[in-house]
């Protein structure tokens, strides 16, 4: 029986890239797994394929004799690395281990290469007031985390001896997992891919190869930091294991709710009330600004929902050094709620004398009303 063309088998045209090709393995793969298809006996077959043409078109060498020869051009590879029924060799397991590990290693919890032994990031949540995130300041964070061990240096092993190969896994790190008749690569359990066993563990981290402290940290918050905005100290996360390096520290910012001012990127907004007598006859407020007091010009005849922009007295812009938002005041009108009986009949007095002349709105808005109540009657007739 005759080979699939591999792009048909990966559902590809002949130009696809990189990116392309490795989308289309793993979504396919994942669909013809034998461990997700137990029923399926041609499952594996179809994951065998899909595996084959991915291991091929994802090698620029293997790609160009492809495309140049067909599969005669790549045949004896794949029959050296599949064999009959399985892998022939522990290089050909390599290989396909390598592979199998790079796209599926965070989806079915297989590895093809040994872990770093990098240190974990470290997450500090830090809550700022609106001032505190628009002027910057200096932080002192007192950090729990896990550092190298100063007796033994991170090796585990105490002072003098030597860590050995893990008997697990045989000093490589990884062990092999047969599942039908291919076999995929795990972290081994007993050395947590090390690949090395501590036979006299160091007396001050019993062979951890860290020690746990609480670190006091100073980091500058810059000027305008945002809500959910993250600060990276770099290598000061958890300790590295057997002396590999440290994670980063990542400090991620809240902000409290401020009782004046709401924050849109480096905008900032207020609602501020005026009288009656204000808005009408107009006249000179302070409006605040997280710098003071500033004076605004309410000219006469101002509604309710007038917003004055203030330029430049919102908060930095992070993004952009040197650049600041601005202040934006929304007017609302203040409604009296409790008045003397003085009050009240300076108040009747005036209604009385102005009538609806003064109001342009609402003449406006009752001529319309009396001429829509005057075609609704007619209609009625």
């Amino acid at each position: 029986m005759s080979k699939r063309d591999y792009y048909d088998v990966l559902g590809l045209d002949k130009n696809a890239d990189a990116n392309a090709i490795k989308r289309a393995y793993r979504k396919l793969a994942m669909k013809h797994h034998p461990d997700k298809n137990p029923d399926d006996p041609k499952a594996a077959d179809m994951f065998r394929e899909v595996t084959e043409a991915y291991e091929v078109l994802s090698d620029s060498d293997k790609r160009t004799r492809y495309n140049q020869y067909g599969h005669a051009g790549v045949d004896e590879q794949m029959q050296d690395m599949w064999g009959k029924g399985g892998f022939q060799d522990s290089h050909a397991f390599r290989d396909f281990g390598d592979l199998f590990g790079d796209v599926f290693g965070d989806v079915f919890g297989f590895g093809g290469s040994q872990g770093s032994g990098r240190g974990s990031d470290l997450r500090y949540n830090l809550q700022l007031t609106l001032e505190e995130a628009a002027n910057g300041r200096e932080v002192e964070l007192d950090i729990p985390k896990h550092v190298q061990c100063d007796t033994c240096n991170g090796r585990g092993a105490r002072p003098g001896s030597n860590p050995v190969p893990c008997k697990t896994c045989g000093g490589h790190g990884q062990v092999q997992m047969n599942q039908g008749f291919f076999a995929v690569r795990r972290t081994c359990p007993s050395c947590q891919g090390s690949g090395k066993r501590i036979e006299s563990p160091c007396i001050t981290c019993g062979g951890s190869g860290q020690r746990k402290i609480n670190k006091k940290l100073k980091v500058k918050i810059p000027a305008g930091v945002y809500e959910g905005a993250q600060v990276r100290v770099t290598s000061e996360g958890e300790g590295g294991m057997h002396g590999a390096p440290a994670g980063d520290l990542y400090i991620v910012v809240t902000l409290k709710a401020h009782e004046i001012f709401t924050r849109e990127g480096a905008d900032l907004h207020c609602t501020m009330p005026v009288t009656f007598p204000q808005a009408a006859m107009g006249s000179e407020v302070e409006a605040p600004t997280l710098a003071g007091r500033v004076r605004i010009k309410i000219p006469a005849g101002t509604e309710g929902g007038k917003v004055f922009r203030l330029r430049g007295h919102g908060v930095p812009d992070v993004r952009n050094q040197g650049v600041k938002g601005d202040l934006y005041v929304k007017v609302q009108i203040a409604i009296p709620k409790k008045m003397s009986h003085h009050q009240q009949e300076l108040l009747r007095q005036f209604a009385e004398s102005a009538g609806d002349e003064i109001y342009p709105e609402r003449s406006s808005f009752l001529g319309k009303v009396k001429s829509f109540w005057d075609d609704l009657g007619s209609e009625i007739k």
